[in-house]
């Protein structure tokens, strides 16, 4: 049933908490591919902003949790599964690309990135 006609909203609830934590960690970092790229010369500063993101995106839940306690519970799931698999997601990364020895993108030029490194 929808909203309006019955339904709980708890669903819509699960995925704002969710999004969330994907949006928070997105804007705080790249992105895996990126991070697996180029882990070896950003790892630390790449896993900096990965561990700040969550920490944000657990402040957020949190907050909605307070104002919406009805829908407290799908919240902190749909936040806490989005938080673990994008961890997953960048610890993978790192391993992977620690692993492949592959070169990264850092210090390479092109006349699109105005000069600022990738």
């Amino acid at each position: 049933m929808a909203i309006g006609q019955g339904g709980t909203g708890k669903g819509i609830a699960f995925l704002v908490g969710a999004e969330i934590v994907y949006a928070i960690t997105a804007a705080a970092c790249s992105s895996p591919q990126t991070a697996e790229i180029n882990i070896s010369t950003r790892g630390d500063t790449l896993m900096k902003w990965v561990h700040i993101g969550l920490v944000q995106s657990a402040v957020f839940v949190a907050i909605a949790m307070a104002y919406d306690r009805a829908h407290a519970q799908p919240i902190l799931v749909g936040g806490a599964l989005a938080g673990g698999l994008m961890y997953g997601s960048y610890l993978h990364a790192k391993r992977a690309g620690l692993a492949s020895g592959g070169p990264g993108t850092e210090g390479q030029q092109s006349g699109l990135s105005w000069g600022n490194p990738t």
